[in-house]
């Protein structure tokens, strides 16, 4: 064992006393004590700050103690975590303050350093074991009538008091603890409690840092977006992504240690009623020594609209764009330009190797191209996909447009065709959509089909900048053309054991990407997988075998994910429905009975899951008739008709491209529905906080209370079985939530009418 995590698993919860670390000059003193067995500081003139959720001021205070934000600090090295918080109070009254912190910590964790900051009273941390914790938030619910915290039962707990907060002031604390963490196979995992209420307004800055002597093949996390940064192959930094800080939730990491090649991992969420179970597989490379990188060459066509509507800024951008990519390449790779207007022209017959000739050829080239005539989307791809393919590259297209097809084939489903059926070589090709006059499905379609992605770029946006930021995460190809497959004891492929896989078509793998993938399994013996494509100029093919028997209602994000995933392919399946004639003009299927299955597929999901989309966003509005499942699929069926069918140009297109993008490779958790809307010129983000997701459930705001999703469509019911909180069935039912793990219910504020143990209640949670 790693002598520090000797260290960490010899202390012990019970301790009398902990080493105090200062992780900064501070003026306070601190200690770490035992629990006292009275409760008394609760009946002082204190607040209760809870930053893993939120403050619970005192009835008869006013103003209020309140937390202003949280930053973490995670250093994790192998199997040992190191979390420091830095919270930072403030204080709403007119009078000096007294608050009780509460933080619920992992039920092993040994706290290493408290401290306040700016003052000289003696500051006092007690850690309690999880049964002690248990006591403590239940004292606190009934002193308050308030079971949020009971949503934490299970962690054990450090409680402090803090003081003084000033009057209108801030007081910062610091706190540290150390625990070891789980690890499966190769991977190692992290979580940082937190409330799943969409009710909590702290922002949180996370910054974590993972090192691993045998290296780290891949970080992911499913519950928030990161950014980030490979410092070396042993060590890497994440950051909260700006977007996600607050966002609601536990912070759960994971990192998979490197193996000579592919390490892959397995997350399983168990459900009984499809079989099995879902299952998201994770999967990263070791990264490419710079030899390999080399090796690993691109052959890139880069293809420029022209037409009269480029003049002007777009023009220059987009010239910009394609000499940056170019310039971008290292010598020996290959390129190509193809700029169309209503005739197309080439740089070159073929690919040509990247030199200083070359470059300074294709940058005259570039500096003479002129906007004029119309848009012959068919023949410039026909001129992109035709041409020889330098062999041993993987071979890449940047296709800009900004407008709809006017010249020779301008059907949807003529240009989806030729893409299907033209390109000979599998060239990848990414699309550009500049302004609102493009053609979305079509773009969309074209990238999704060829391993590639879309990307569009708004009014008043930068042409390079989108292209650069696509382009420079196609550096290195490590995987092209990848396939998954589950095998059978023998090795022969079992088509049976994984289904509904997403994304239906893996994407190729370049230098720093990792493999997501999610689906349905079938059974509980362990899935074999065979992981194959092409490396450079070989084949090659990775196997393991990964169990499903440790699946767990804990990884409710599992089926979220692939849910969401699902949803994004369900609804290109409806945009396809448009596809036929003329792109302005497309057909009307709103009582095609394909239209009518993907609706309520699309709405079973969202439903069930508590995913919202364009299409369902009435979900999140009152006064829906939630037993009349005939009227909410009519509502569904209506909008994929007028926005998924109908909407192929324009901002609102667009902005639903901008969603599709997003959610068929959606990674991380989404709590608060957020997707782009035209709402103006530009496309604006619109969150949802009707909806809320807590633990494996979803329920919906419905007339003041909230609906467990599994009751929608059920028959209405004019009474439920009301139970009260504080009484005996209240501490019964709340215990059995506890038992079933789902005590995120307590998130929630107000009433629930709640699916428990096949009983339908009306769950008074009470809250401030």
């Amino acid at each position: 064992m790693h002598p520090i995590s000797q260290q960490v698993a010899r202390r012990s919860l019970s301790t009398a006393a902990l080493a105090v670390f200062f992780l900064l000059p501070i003026s306070a003193s601190a200690q770490v004590s035992s629990l006292s067995s009275d409760w008394r500081e609760l009946d002082r003139l204190t607040d209760i700050v809870v930053p893993n959720t939120r403050s619970f001021v005192m009835p008869h205070r006013s103003g209020g103690v309140e937390l202003a934000s949280v930053r973490a600090t995670v250093k994790i090295l192998e199997e040992t975590a190191s979390t420091t918080l830095e919270l930072e109070l403030v204080n709403h009254g007119a009078q000096p303050a007294e608050a009780i912190v509460v933080l619920p910590v992992p039920d092993d964790a040994a706290v290493s350093g408290f401290a306040l900051e700016g003052t000289h009273s003696e500051a006092i941390a007690q850690l309690l074991p999880r049964d002690q914790a248990r006591r403590l938030y239940d004292e606190i619910v009934r002193r308050l009538k308030d079971p949020g915290l009971l949503e934490f039962a299970g962690h054990a707990a450090v409680r402090s008091s803090v003081f003084p907060i000033p009057a209108g002031g801030r007081q910062r604390v610091r706190l540290a603890f150390d625990h070891l963490l789980p690890r499966d196979g190769e991977r190692v995992d992290y979580e940082l409690p937190r409330s799943e209420s969409l009710t909590a307004t702290a922002e949180w800055s996370i910054d974590a840092t993972l090192t691993s002597k045998s290296g780290v093949a891949m970080v992911y996390s499913p519950s928030h977006d990161l950014e980030t940064t490979r410092i070396t192959k042993d060590q890497v930094n994440v950051r909260l992504a700006a977007t996600s800080r607050r966002n609601p939730g536990a912070f759960r990491l994971s990192y998979l240690r490197s193996a000579n090649d592919l390490t892959a991992s397995l997350f399983a969420y168990p459900d009984p009623r499809i079989g099995g179970g879902y299952f998201l597989l994770m999967a990263g490379m070791p990264a490419l020594p710079r030899e390999a990188k080399a090796s690993a060459r691109r052959e890139v066509t880069v293809v420029l609209d022209r037409s009269g509507s480029m003049a002007g800024g777009k023009m220059e951008q987009a010239r910009a764009a394609g000499l940056q990519v170019i310039e971008g390449l290292a010598d020996g790779e290959w390129f190509n330009i193809v700029d169309y207007s209503t005739a197309v022209s080439l740089f070159a017959t073929q690919p040509v190797q990247k030199d200083a000739r070359t470059t300074e050829q294709a940058r005259a080239y570039l500096a003479a191209l002129r906007p004029n005539g119309g848009t012959n989307i068919y023949d410039a791809l026909t001129e992109a996909l035709r041409q020889p393919h330098a062999t041993g590259t993987l071979p890449l297209v940047l296709f800009l447009t900004d407008g709809l097809p006017t010249v020779r084939a301008t059907s949807e489903t003529v240009l989806r065709e030729l893409v299907e059926k033209g390109n000979p070589h599998q060239r990848r090709i990414f699309t550009f959509g500049v302004g609102a006059d493009v053609n979305v499905p079509l773009l969309d379609k074209i990238a999704d089909s060829t391993r590639a992605a879309a990307a569009y770029v708004l009014p008043g946006e930068d042409v390079e900048l989108a292209v650069e930021k696509v382009y420079r995460r196609l550096f290195g190809p490590v995987l092209a053309s990848v396939e998954l497959v589950t095998l059978e004891v023998g090795g022969a492929i079992d088509p049976r054991r994984i289904r509904d896989v997403m994304p239906p078509r893996l994407p190729d793998l370049f230098d720093g990407d990792s493999l997501i993938v999610l689906g349905q399994y079938v059974g509980d013996a362990p899935l074999a997988f065979r992981v194959s494509g092409q490396q450079s100029d070989r084949a090659r093919e990775f196997r393991f075998e990964l169990d499903v028997r440790r699946a767990t209602t804990r990884n409710a994000f599992v089926p979220r994910l692939w849910a969401t995933r699902q949803i994004a392919y369900l609804v290109d399946q409806v945009r396809e429905l448009g596809a036929g004639g003329d792109p302005l003009h497309p057909g009307l299927p709103q009582h095609d009975p394909r239209l009518a299955e993907l609706t309520q597929e699309i709405l079973r999901l969202s439903t069930e899951f508590g995913i919202l989309t364009e299409y369902t966003a009435f979900l999140a509005t009152d006064g829906n008739r939630w037993s009349d499942w005939g009227s909410l699929s009519l509502r569904c069926n209506d909008l994929l008709n007028d926005k998924a069918v109908l909407e192929r140009s324009g901002a609102a297109a667009v902005a639903q491209g901008a969603n599709f993008n997003e959610r068929k490779s959606k990674s991380s958790v989404d709590f608060r529905n957020t997707r782009s809307e035209a709402l103006g010129e530009k496309l604006e983000r619109v969150e949802v906080a009707t909806v809320q997701q807590a633990a494996d459930r979803c329920y919906f705001q419905d007339q003041g209370k909230w609906l467990d999703a599994r009751l929608i469509g059920a028959p209405e019911k004019t009474t439920d079985q009301e139970v009260v909180f504080g009484t005996s069935d209240w501490q019964r039912v709340a215990n059995e939530l506890i038992a079933d793990g789902r005590q995120s219910v307590f998130c929630l504020r107000g009433a629930v009418v709640l699916d428990h143990r096949g009983v339908r209640l009306l769950l008074h949670l009470g809250g401030q």
